[in-house]
């Protein structure tokens, strides 16, 4: 277990480095990032490196037993690099170049940041590849952020083209597979093919099928730029892990397929939240480690308030290290606080680290030195072990590239969607993993499967193949509607999962201006609103769990399930208010044989790791008031070291640590 800390010596007088080293380590902090953004002073003209400032930061932390992990500097481009090169500089989808000055200002298809890319990596990898203290490998530094995933210059447009003659091999297949007969807009030659720029009426108004491949597109090319690195990385430096910061839900790189270059993932945390939900963020922490579906690390966690021009909430005392307590709670072997000493100068002078601008220690650096204290103490009762859960959701980047592609309503997204879904389960303390389509479902009782729009015959296969063998699936409306081009199928939904669930649908409300209806529930007669969407579903082999009573769909079926095999497949038809989930799942989940922790208040995340077979949960209250519960069983408390039971008292923005006791 690694608690560290983000650190940018080259921004501060070489003087005060032993300074914050001592100060480092006597916070507990024993791992420092180094080098993110930091080109210009590596590389400060063409072929001329300066790495001996850099060795010098390396050995002041080592003097402090302090290991050390290097970003590779290639998210801020040099102002020499743009200069002599111009084409470098991405385009915006008004195709209009970025300028110098941010970051993240290249292309990821331009031929002359690649040989910049490769000539910095591989002169790091050489200069540091058996250095004692270098641990791994930071990729880059948020690969895509500040919308720069997708470029419309002429490199991409000419990348594209190419990119789609691999997939279709013959334009025929392409226009057919597109549908491009609609608006006469056949291509009878691959330089035909636009890249999506914005349009005067509609940014999205073009063929969906083209936007939908082109945002694969896209994802694409940011993982082949990511695969020079990690090539020069893994031959120069092979007993050094490699790892890339990834930003949670951000939404325009497939991260399954990110993820399967590198040795685990790393992501960064700011969840700056007050007495709002702590599961938003739980989301995030369990989708980062199902990516490669182990452990992961955080490499960036906010440690203060954070704003670029304007600064935000200071977080209230408690706050950063219950954050910190979360991540690891939910799977994360190492912590590291962003950032060290909050900048004099540049963008982030309001992003605040452990240390304000004066670098005296304060409030949150005694913070930090207080959970630095507890995880040196403690840790080896959670150190090695991992969550584990028996519900998976299946989480897709192309479903969600077709809902914003098109949401088909306005309250529509599927981020919401998933975390509607998500949260009940979490509010029962049920763990949840997070899954693509290529997982293996059979290890799961449960899987929900929300919005499954693009569908083709071999996901509905293993869905089948899935609920047959005994499990569990909950699918949602706007299922089985299109086929993986983004094309309508000619059949009624849910398509090619009719059988699977058991239905079929003859007609649907996208309800507009926050209009409701009402369900009842069958078996309870309890009533609850929907909203959004209405599916009209007809009964196949289903059988009936909830009615619509209103509106011109009242007696339709909004619940359904289907006996398939050995399992059963439940279909929701609609948006319901959230009263309703936790309902609906607490007869699955005991039809399942999944252990719910009831008594988990609200405000409070339950995450559970597993090591040498007994079970170790974090309690995070992220409300001010003190959370009450019940305890029927004895659990040991790790921070306190006192045994637990009945009625317990967690204070607000406090953290409880329980060892389950017993063999």
């Amino acid at each position: 277990m690694w608690l560290g800390v983000d650190y940018y010596p080259e921004q501060w007088p070489e003087e005060r480095w032993p300074v914050d080293a001592r100060m480092m380590k006597e916070a507990g902090l024993g791992l420092v990032r180094l080098a993110d953004s930091a080109w210009s002073r590596l590389e400060p003209e063409q072929g001329r490196f300066d790495f001996d400032w850099l060795d010098r930061a390396i050995d002041v932390l080592q003097k402090e037993g302090i290991k050390v992990v290097l970003a590779t500097p290639t998210a801020a481009p040099p102002a020499w690099l743009i200069h002599r090169y111009p084409d470098i500089l991405p385009q915006d989808y008004t195709r209009t170049p970025k300028s110098f000055g941010i970051r993240r200002h290249y292309c990821f298809n331009n031929r002359h940041f690649h040989d910049a890319t490769r000539r910095i990596t591989a002169a790091m990898a050489r200069r540091y590849n058996s250095h004692p203290a270098v641990m791994g490998w930071q990729i880059d530094s948020q690969l895509g952020c500040h919308d720069t995933t997708r470029c419309y210059c002429e490199a991409c447009a000419a990348a594209f083209r190419h990119w789609l003659e691999d997939k279709y091999c013959t334009l025929q297949c392409l226009n057919d597979s597109w549908g491009t007969v609609f608006w006469s807009q056949e291509f009878t030659d691959w330089d035909q093919v636009p890249l999506p720029w914005k349009s005067v009426e509609n940014p999205m108004s073009y063929n969906p099928s083209l936007l939908l491949d082109y945002f694969r597109f896209s994802s694409d090319s940011l993982l082949a730029y990511q695969k020079i690195q990690v090539d020069i990385l893994r031959d120069l430096c092979p007993r050094q892990f490699v790892t890339h910061n990834l930003l949670g839900l951000f939404d325009q790189i497939d991260y399954f397929d990110l993820g399967r270059e590198l040795d685990f993932v790393s992501w960064v945390n700011f969840p700056n939240y007050s007495d709002s939900s702590p599961h938003w963020t739980g989301m995030s922490h369990d989708i980062m480690r199902g990516i490669k579906r182990c452990n992961y690390w955080v490499m960036e966690q906010q440690a203060g308030a954070v704003g670029w021009n304007t600064s935000g909430q200071t977080p209230r005392p408690g706050h950063v290290r219950m954050w910190a307590y979360q991540s690891i709670g939910h799977g994360a072997d190492a912590v590291l606080f962003f950032r060290w000493r909050t900048s004099r100068f540049g963008t982030e002078q309001f992003w605040h680290g452990i240390l304000n601008h004066d670098g005296l220690p304060g409030a949150r650096y005694e913070e930090v030195k207080r959970m630095g204290a507890e995880v040196a103490e403690w840790s080896r009762h959670w150190s090695g072990g991992c969550p584990a859960s028996t519900v998976a959701f299946l989480l897709s980047y192309e479903q969600n590239w077709a809902f914003q592609i098109q949401p088909q309503n306005p309250a529509l997204t599927y981020w919401h969607e998933v975390f509607r879904l998500y949260e009940p389960l979490r509010k029962m303390g049920v763990g949840v993993d997070f899954i693509g389509a290529a997982g293996n479902l059979q290890q799961y009782k449960l899987i929900v499967a929300p919005l499954l729009l693009l569908t083709d015959a071999a996901l509905a296969a293993k869905l089948r193949e899935y609920v047959a063998d005994g499990g569990r699936l909950v699918g949602t409306f706007r299922s089985g509607v299109k086929d993986m081009c983004n094309v309508v199928l000619p059949a009624r939904p849910p398509g090619p999962l009719t059988d699977l669930f058991g239905i079929s649908i003859s007609d649907y409300d996208s309800a507009r201006s926050g209009a409701t209806s009402a369900v009842e529930v069958i078996d309870t007669h309890a009533r609850y609103s929907a909203r959004v969407w209405a599916d009209l579903i007809e009964l196949g082999s289903a059988g009936l769990l909830a009615r619509f009573t209103s509106d011109f769909y009242a007696g339709h079926p909004a619940v359904t399930v289907n006996e398939l095999g050995k399992g059963k497949a439940y279909y929701i038809g609609t948006v319901f208010e959230q009263e309703f989930y936790p309902d609906f799942y607490k007869p699955i989940l005991d039809d399942c044989g999944i252990t719910r922790l009831d008594w988990v208040p609200d405000g409070v995340d339950a995450a559970v790791r597993y090591k040498d077979g007994k079970r170790v949960i974090f309690l995070v209250n992220a409300y001010r008031n003190t959370a009450k519960f019940t305890l029927e069983a004895p659990w040991r408390s790790l921070l306190t070291q006192e045994n637990l039971s009945g009625q317990v008292d967690l204070p607000g923005y406090d953290v409880m640590i329980l060892e389950e006791i017993g063999p």
